[in-house]
């Protein structure tokens, strides 16, 4: 394109663009700066403490959400712990959730195991194949008691909470479940699966079996059937519910409402 302009014009003309793009940018900080106090006093009004507001505005910094209030980031943590826990828990509790897993199958322990091929080696396979069924469908039966003590301990999540959990790692809520919740789940699994291994004797069979064993051996084995279980049910549990996390926070698939596409989304 030819230009009209004279030798003289141009340095004018140059001079009102960069005063007009000067002005052009006081605007755009001035409104930036009015947005960022507004939203400074969103959190406060949120939060109890500086300490608190420094959190909220940290994790709101670091995963590219400031725009979003402290309750739609609480709101989406509780939301993403449920459905978690939920897709967790089911999973768990259907029929082979835990037997036809082989990252969660319960087996012997380890210091059975020896105990085990003995029992193979005389032709007692079948009922060591039975006890560990046992085992599994007992863990799967507990399993159905677990989203409910979730739940409540999800509603009972601070906004402090939420946001440590948000700063955190891929398994940051599971490790927040695991504190709020071991205790209570502890509780309501053990009578559930001491009346599974009941159901098919387990519990009578590894009594007998291993009481006589550690008459004569110096490695002793727990004959406390129900309380391994428990314990096996639930690392399986928290195992799930991680994967169920991770996958909420890194697959958009995974985020199935708008909530959880707002505060997990890119």
């Amino acid at each position: 394109m030819v230009s009209f302009l004279t030798s003289e014009a141009k340095p004018r003309n140059m001079k009102k663009l960069l005063f007009v793009f000067s002005f052009s940018s006081l605007v755009v900080v001035n409104a930036q700066s009015q947005g960022l106090k507004g939203f400074i006093k969103k959190v406060t009004a949120d939060s109890s403490s500086s300490s608190s507001l420094n959190k909220v505005l940290g994790a709101a910094s670091s995963t590219g959400k400031g725009s979003l209030s402290t309750e739609t980031i609480a709101s989406g943590l509780k939301e993403a712990l449920q459905v978690g826990t939920e897709r967790g828990s089911a999973k768990l509790s259907s029929v082979d959730g835990f037997f036809k897993d082989a990252a969660l199958k319960i087996l012997m322990p380890a210091e059975a195991q020896k105990v085990e091929q003995k029992l193979r080696g005389i032709g007692l396979g079948s009922q060591v194949d039975k006890a560990i069924l046992s085992m599994n469908r007992a863990a799967e039966d507990a399993s159905k008691s677990a989203a409910p003590i979730f739940i409540n301990a999800i509603k009972q999540m601070s906004i402090q909470d939420a946001v440590g959990i948000l700063k955190g790692g891929d398994f940051a809520a599971t490790g927040y479940l695991k504190g709020k919740t071991t205790t209570n789940l502890t509780e309501a699994f053990r009578p559930v699966i001491e009346q599974s291994l009941a159901k098919v004797d387990a519990t009578k069979y590894w009594n007998s079996v291993f009481s006589t064993y550690n008459k004569f051996s110096a490695d002793k084995v727990n004959t406390d059937l129900s309380a391994y279980v428990t314990e096996k049910a639930l690392a399986g549990i928290f195992h799930q519910v991680a994967l169920e996390e991770q996958k909420i926070r890194k697959d958009p698939a995974a985020q199935t409402t708008n909530l959880l596409k707002q505060v997990f989304g890119k």
